[in-house]
């Protein structure tokens, strides 16, 4: 089992799937997209002799802590959003890895830090941003239509009680701004049906829909999925953690695209197109978290993770 130093930062989920899925190499260059605490990276970098790990993350807290945890060990720490991996790592004259593990999402710690905004649990600015820099989910719920809010809410909370939710934000902010999480979270409580109260909090997909809208996060991930492949020397390999339905289904979706071979219409009579498939499942089923980390880290009860390992370039 990979021990890692405690920080209260973050705690790494599916730890070992992860590190028997990337085969990590001694002497092999590898990335972590998300670095978060650090986590996952001190596991990876302690493994490392002669190799080299990029720890990359676009939320400075992370950044600090992630440099404090990496210490020592064969690490260098990025601030960059995981998009860029490559235009980052192309300047410190690396242009292929072996390894590169991205987990999607929100952090224990940004969850955690009330102040950050993410939680409708406490009350604090209507921020949102793991940047902590740019546009905040109180600028989206302030200045966007009702029908934008509603399509956001349907499109990255699959909220089903969008519109009134929508309808109900923009009567709000005509008398006041809205400005903090509680604040949101009482006027989403308000406005959708009694039965919908009793289920899970009524806030959760819409203050999920926002952090998605704010991070620009399947946007994010969809060009990040392009560039850690394309990043990837052949035989390298790629997880991915993902935490939500819409995420993994673009992971899913993307991983089939290179695992793809032959295109030619099926009444062809042989093969003309010469394609073979870019890349190879190593998880052939999502990995998810076992009884024990499920009761260590109730968190991880979401995480999926997927993996594949590059046969050779995508083709575009």
């Amino acid at each position: 089992m990979a021990k890692v130093p405690g920080s209260g930062y973050h705690l790494p989920v599916l730890l070992e799937p992860v590190l028997e899925a990337l085969d990590v190499q001694p002497n092999g260059i590898y990335v972590d997209g998300t670095a978060g605490g650090g986590g996952h990276s001190f596991a990876i970098a302690s493994l490392l002799d002669g190799g080299h790990l990029y720890a990359l993350d676009q939320d400075p807290d992370a950044i600090i802590a992630a440099g404090k945890r990496l210490e020592g060990l064969p690490a260098t720490v990025i601030r960059t959003n995981f998009a860029q991996m490559d235009t980052v790592l192309n300047a410190r004259g690396v242009h292929k890895v072996n390894g590169i593990l991205m987990d999607i999402g929100v952090s224990s710690h940004q969850l955690d830090d009330g102040a950050r905004g993410f939680s409708f649990h406490e009350d604090a600015p209507l921020d949102m941003r793991m940047s902590q820099e740019g546009t905040t989910a109180a600028d989206l719920c302030n200045t966007m239509s009702e029908e934008q809010l509603a399509e956001i809410f349907f499109r990255y909370g699959e909220e089903k009680f969008s519109r009134r939710i929508a309808a109900a934000i923009v009567r709000e902010r005509e008398s006041a701004p809205i400005q903090t999480t509680l604040q949101l979270a009482e006027l989403i409580k308000a406005a959708v049906p009694a039965a919908a109260r009793r289920e899970k909090h009524p806030a959760r997909r819409v203050f999920q829909a926002l952090r998605i809208a704010v991070n620009d996060e399947l946007g994010c991930l969809s060009r990040a999925l392009d560039t850690a492949f394309d990043l990837l020397d052949v035989g390298g390999r790629l997880a991915i953690i993902t935490f939500h339905s819409l995420e993994d289904r673009m992971v899913k979706q993307r991983f089939a695209e290179w695992r793809q071979g032959c295109i030619c219409p099926p009444q062809a009579p042989v093969c003309t197109c010469q394609r073979t498939p870019a890349a190879e499942l190593i998880t052939r089923k999502p990995v998810r978290a076992c009884e024990q980390e499920l009761l260590d880290n109730p968190r991880s009860r979401s995480a999926t993770l997927r993996c594949v390992r590059k046969l050779h370039e995508r083709y575009v």
